[in-house]
């Protein structure tokens, strides 16, 4: 295995009973940077990352962690990652504080509790809270902590922000740029993809269990079209936004011919048309990001 890649993952396959959930993934993430793994729910992100850590065994293929076979060094591989499970499980009656020292016990290098402090402290966290006292959105924050507080080598992190609010969605993702500052690599499941597109350098979709593309971040907007909506100051002619490169279609509400309310489908960069737009009277200007699926179809419209 080349020694810059931190996963490695060639025709992995794996199915529960008759019901497919890995279709052959083929998959290289490079050591030192913040990977999307970007699908809806079912798709296999957590099937995926299951398998990476021997959690579950795949039906065939191939999986390397770190150069590392995840079943003949499932110790080895463990002791060098850093894991958010989709469904965290913790036990109701004890601290954050006790959760949190109890799991550390179970590491062969101790985490430094100075650090488990600093990273509670930047996530809002009371530690002395019984953890069936606490939010989902504070149960997730004590797996974030738990993940991050050894300093791994590769962080498994499956849907990371889930049940956190904006801010804190924010401080996660620093923390995690500073992971990688560290040295760390970030694999991160998602079905946002405003998620992956703050924090990924590079993002895989996977559909029913197959990489259906890997990408920039950059990239997944022009995958679909948008939809704009745009109000005007007075009625204008707004026939002329017909043929701006990209705008695939013009509806608009209005009298003889001059529209007061335009709606735009979009196809690419919206540059074009916002030097368009600089010649209207306009007052209002909205628009509507793809969704996951509408860029799955757009991914499989040749199909």
């Amino acid at each position: 295995m080349d020694e810059q890649l931190a996963l490695h993952l060639q025709g992995l396959t794996k199915s529960y009973g008759k019901t497919p959930a890995l279709r052959g993934v083929d998959l290289d993430v490079l050591r030192g940077e913040i990977f999307g793994f970007l699908g809806p729910n079912g798709a296999g992100k957590t099937t995926t990352i299951r398998c990476l850590l021997d959690l579950i065994r795949p039906d065939g293929g191939t999986a390397r962690v770190l150069g590392l076979d995840p079943q003949a060094d499932t110790v080895a591989v463990r002791r060098r990652v850093g894991y958010l499970p989709g469904e965290l499980s913790l036990e109701a009656n004890l601290t954050a504080e006790r959760v949190l020292r109890g799991l550390g016990e179970l590491r062969e290098r101790r985490p430094d509790w100075a650090t488990v402090r600093a990273l509670a402290e930047r996530l809002q966290l009371d530690l002395h809270t019984p953890v069936k006292n606490l939010s989902k959105g504070n149960k997730q924050k004590v797996g974030v902590v738990q993940a991050l507080m050894g300093r791994p080598e590769l962080l498994l992190l499956d849907e990371p922000t889930s049940g956190l609010d904006p801010l804190m969605q924010q401080e996660v993702y620093r923390l995690l740029r500073e992971a990688q500052v560290d040295g760390a690599t970030v694999f991160f499941s998602s079905h946002i993809i405003s998620e992956v597109e703050a924090i990924a350098e590079r993002v895989a979709i996977i559909r029913g269990g197959r990489i259906v593309s890997t990408l920039a971040p950059s990239d997944l907007r022009r995958l679909a079209v948008r939809r704009v909506r745009v109000r005007f100051g007075e009625p204008v002619d707004a026939v002329a936004l017909a043929v701006v490169r990209g705008v695939t279609r013009l509806d608009g509400d209005g009298v003889g011919g001059r529209m007061t309310d335009v709606t735009l489908q979009v196809e690419g960069d919206m540059d074009p048309l916002v030097k368009a737009l600089a010649a209207f009277p306009v007052s209002d200007l909205e628009t509507e990001r793809p969704s996951l699926e509408e860029i799955f179809l757009t991914l499989y419209a040749d199909e």
